[in-house]
């Protein structure tokens, strides 16, 4: 232990070189710093405590307000418990325990938020202190305590013997940006419910805090409505098999809370709704060809008033289904073709005084819909095209910026109107790509645009976009993993410290094995091996 605090504290000398060589060789000495993401203010030290399966405790503090119990905690506790001693759960492999001392993890919060959801002004701040025979984790709210202790989980370490340790730590964390979310497309192809929790423990082990569920779009309608069940048993590709009951999105959504992560439900419009007509009739506008219908259909009709009746009762189910106070409109990628050779439409366009400009007839559907959402209490969520039409922009919340080009121009030009953003356009990771790219994940700034800091204080997040085209199950997560995990640290950590791709390198490297070791099957960054290879192939 001696040499121990010599090498925590830097006073060894040329003397002590020889033992403490050969400490190092036939103990293993190990200092952990490859946290994923980034902790704020990390600081360790070479001095550490042996861990036994069969004597760590986890535990309320004395402080605590989920003191008397805390559904949320409880079942991080049995979580962590398997994450941190794998072997120990599973069965597999001989365990050397050390001598048993009891090692405690107490977790106090100041709140008690125990039995509700997280939402956008959950604090995610905590503080963590190991040190001899116990661990002390601090936080504001349960969703603090459950970043501390994915944090807490991934210092502990097993040596060469299947000893398990944990260094003296102490850490100061909170994420840079509030809104950290993924997105998956469950229309272009189904996503078995497995798939989608199994994507949420990955996203939890990164610290994102939002499942973007972009739910519905123009081949597949798979969610089940309980008020128009038509919508799910025509749209669906398979009524039964290729559909989320209200069963499976309570499970989806519960199981996410238990993670600390909201679910966003996008049910995209006018445009993408090719699937919505086939359960519901009269809802798409008919294209026609010269003066009669071609039997072909555009977007959703913006002048009958069943349309906004049909939304209306729509979006109150959805409400309902959906605990966040978010709710994303879409409203991207509108083709006006079909409703330009509507002679309906056209006839409203001129009542309404829009003259040809179909941007304004979108802005008057769009506005409607936010109104519908509004009178809900929900927040809307539009993507950038809505904002670059919509004269009325005081209407608007939040934009999420997604086309090509200069990210950080639009931005820009939409936090200057003082709207909220959300920055997506550098982080769409669908099409496939060796995973070493995942620099260009990682050296994403921002908030490297020119303007004040209202502006920038205006921009709450990002996320990661996984659209469905070429993705199913079966490569859903080695698409994802590690290369969604730069996107992570970005969003979480400092930039100052997280600057550069070489430091980080290392320690993507271990946080990728360390997610294999999970059953998380993410692609190797390099030539290599992980300790504990993917045991589930």
């Amino acid at each position: 232990m001696e040499v121990m605090c010599m090498v925590s504290c830097g006073r060894y000398t040329r003397p002590h070189f020889n033992l403490l060589l050969l400490i190092i060789l036939q103990f293993g000495l190990h200092t952990v710093d490859g946290v994923w993401p980034l902790p704020q203010t990390f600081t360790s030290s070479a001095e550490r405590y042996p861990l036994s399966p069969q004597a760590l405790y986890f535990v309320y503090g004395s402080q605590s307000a989920a003191q008397q119990g805390c559904s949320v905690l409880d079942a991080a506790f049995k979580r962590y418990f398997s994450l941190i001693f794998p072997d120990y759960t599973s069965g597999n492999g001989v365990l050397r325990f050390s001598d048993g001392k009891p090692f405690i993890v107490e977790v106090s919060v100041d709140r008690d938020d125990c039995e509700g959801y997280p939402n956008e002004d959950s604090s995610e701040r905590y503080n963590l202190s190991v040190c001899a025979g116990q661990a002390s984790l601090n936080a504001q709210t349960v969703w603090g305590a459950l970043r501390g202790l994915e944090t807490f989980s991934q210092l502990v370490y097993e040596d060469d013997f299947g000893t398990y340790f944990v260094n003296k730590t102490e850490i100061d964390d909170f994420p840079r940006f509030q809104f950290r979310g993924i997105l998956l497309d469950t229309s272009r192809h189904y996503l078995p419910v497995k798939a989608i929790l199994k994507t949420l423990d990955a996203m939890a082990y990164s610290k994102f805090n939002v499942f973007h569920w972009h739910i519905v779009d123009d081949p597949s309608f798979p969610y089940q409505s309980s008020t128009y069940p038509d919508l799910s048993s025509k749209g669906a590709f398979h009524p039964m098999t290729h559909i989320y009951t209200q069963s499976d999105v309570r499970r989806v959504i519960s199981h996410a809370r238990l993670w600390g992560i909201r679910v966003l439900p996008e049910f995209d419009s006018p445009g993408h709704t090719l699937s919505w007509g086939k359960g519901q009739s009269d809802l798409l506008t008919p294209c026609y060809s010269g003066s009669t219908p071609s039997g072909t259909f555009g977007p959703v009709n913006p002048v009958l008033p069943s349309t906004y009746k049909f939304m209306g009762r729509l979006f109150k189910e959805v409400s309902s289904v959906f605990p966040d106070s978010y709710i994303h409109l879409g409203g991207d990628e509108v083709n006006f073709a079909c409703w330009k050779s509507n002679p309906d439409v056209r006839a409203f366009m001129q009542k309404m005084g829009f003259g040809a400009d179909f941007t304004k007839l979108e802005a008057f559907y769009m506005e409607n819909i936010m109104n519908i959402t509004l009178a809900l209490n929900k927040t809307s969520i539009v993507w950038q095209d809505v904002f670059d039409y919509h004269e009325q922009r005081s209407s608007l919340s939040v934009v999420e910026v997604w086309r090509d080009g200069c990210y950080l121009c639009e931005v820009r030009r939409v936090t200057k109107a003082g709207l909220r953003v959300i920055l997506a356009s550098p982080w769409y990771l669908d099409k496939p790509g060796p995973t070493h790219n995942w620099a260009r994940y990682y050296t994403v700034w921002p908030l490297a645009f020119k303007g004040s800091e209202e502006q920038k204080k205006l921009v709450i997040g990002g996320e990661v976009c996984m659209w469905g085209e070429y993705v199913d199950a079966t490569n859903l997560t080695p698409r994802l993993w590690p290369r969604a995990s730069a996107a992570a640290e970005r969003l979480w950590s400092d930039e100052k410290q997280t600057s550069s791709v070489d430091k980080a390198f290392p320690r993507l490297q271990e946080f990728r094995c360390k997610l294999v070791r999970r059953g998380i099957q993410a692609e190797p960054l390099y030539v290599g091996h992980c300790k504990h290879e993917y045991q589930g192939l």
